[in-house]
């Protein structure tokens, strides 16, 4: 049966932002705020992405950029036990009100519920997208488009080049399936934090209690509070071998991570101090994937530049910090060529404007984990608070391109600058 599909032009914008996890938010708000017509689409219910379908517990690691400040105090006003109190902890709900509060102030129209499938193209310039919804198939006209979609599913449909996964074989971080429990005793529960918080118990030490109890490839604690007393949330479920742009393995990883967490919960109500009564309340309806491609171009940010703090003169992300994060590739815990606690260097680095501009395909900004970086110093920047400082500077820079005629590559990094860094 051959289909035939009406493919005019809904509309045209002069910026629209595909995804909105922190990345996308955070680039629609900024494009909108400097007066760029401005489409959102989501393919979710909510706005917000792995920050608040994917139930994600805090934010981590830091980032200078003046939008992130301004998310975290928003956020913070809407804190029913400790309203104004700013803390890294997030309550998806009033997060998600936050983002939707901003982005109707910066006067975006958001578009939920509604799926990327390809990318209009005259030459190598991205012209618009098309998407599919309850309405059918639409199209969309856009001066300039920003890939927000983590996976960089619209880089991809461009032509744009890309690797998969780390350099040497293509294999890609595990992914987790975030989920909370209630009914924690808080004045007696542990928080371990990262892999390498060793929790000693009366039944012995709880990381290799985990290892050794919990179903593989499951095996490790990571538990954080909330902002809701006695409920906790944990980063414990895990599969291997996923490919995020896969269907078929995104299927596989959530039936394999829900599958773990009723092995989890018992584990944490015989193993864990505090936990003995809790139950679980809630998991995420968004699969966590922490990597999948990275796009070549203009420029390429290495683990070498991060570790040595570097200060770019084309920077447009500022006071970037976190540790190289690598979950392990083939099990529980950190890969070998990971760390968390021991990462030294506590100066923040730069991200240059390069990275965020694809090599050679125009009408396109990249923002988010999908920027041009090794597998390495993505382990890096992949993390929310870097994400947003990403995608303030993709909306600037769109908004500038788009009002002046120019592509992106034509914007100069200064002019970025100077609209970002008025604020602080």
């Amino acid at each position: 049966m051959k289909y035939e599909i009406d493919l005019k032009i809904n509309s045209s914008y002069d910026v629209i932002v595909v995804g909105s996890g922190p990345a996308g938010v955070a680039a629609a708000i900024s494009s909108g705020r400097n007066g760029a017509s401005t489409l959102l689409i989501e393919s979710c219910g909510r706005v917000g992405g792995i920050s608040t379908s994917g139930m994600m517990s805090h934010f981590t690691g830091r980032c200078g950029n003046p939008l992130y400040r301004e998310i975290l105090q928003r956020s913070a006003d809407k804190n029913y036990f400790a309203p104004g109190e700013v803390t890294k902890y997030i309550d998806p709900d009033m997060l998600t009100l936050t983002y939707i509060e901003m982005l109707e102030e910066a006067g975006v129209k958001t578009l939920l519920y509604t799926t990327f499938c390809d990318v209009m193209m005259d030459g190598e310039k991205v012209t618009g997208i098309i998407c599919h919804s309850k309405d059918g198939f639409s199209a969309f006209g856009a001066k300039i488009v920003i890939d927000a979609s983590g996976d960089g599913d619209v880089a991809y449909k461009s032509g744009a080049e890309y690797i998969k996964g780390r350099e040497s074989d293509g294999k890609m971080q595990p992914a987790t399936l975030m989920f909370k429990v209630g009914g924690v005793d808080m004045e007696r529960a542990v928080f371990p934090g990262s892999f390498e918080t060793l929790v000693p118990t009366e039944r012995g030490e709880l990381q290799a209690l985990a290892k050794e109890i919990l179903p593989h490839p499951a095996g490790h604690v990571l538990l954080y509070r909330s902002t809701i007393p006695g409920i906790v949330t944990c980063n414990m479920t895990n599969v291997t071998d996923i490919d995020g742009t896969s269907a078929e393995d995104l299927t596989r990883a959530e039936t394999v991570c829900r599958k773990q967490i009723p092995r989890i919960v018992k584990f944490l109500r015989e193993y864990v101090p505090g936990y003995e009564n809790c139950y679980i309340i809630g998991s995420a309806s968004l699969m966590g994937i922490r990597e999948t491609r990275h796009f070549k171009g203009v420029s390429t940010i290495t683990e070498q530049e991060i570790s040595a703090a570097a200060q770019h003169e084309d920077a447009v992300v500022f006071d970037a910090h976190f540790n190289f994060d690598v979950h392990n590739i083939t099990g529980a815990g950190l890969d070998k060529t990971g760390c968390q606690k021991n990462f030294k260097q506590q100066n923040g680095y730069t991200i240059p404007y390069g990275c965020l501009v694809p090599e050679r395909i125009d009408g396109l900004l990249l923002s988010g984990r999908n920027i041009s970086g090794t597998h390495m110093a993505h382990s890096n920047f992949r993390v929310m608070p870097i994400c947003i400082g990403i995608g303030e500077a993709c909306g600037v820079a769109a908004a500038l391109a788009s009002k002046s005629g120019r592509q992106p590559r034509e914007i100069d990094a200064a002019e970025i600058r100077a609209v970002i860094l008025k604020e602080i």
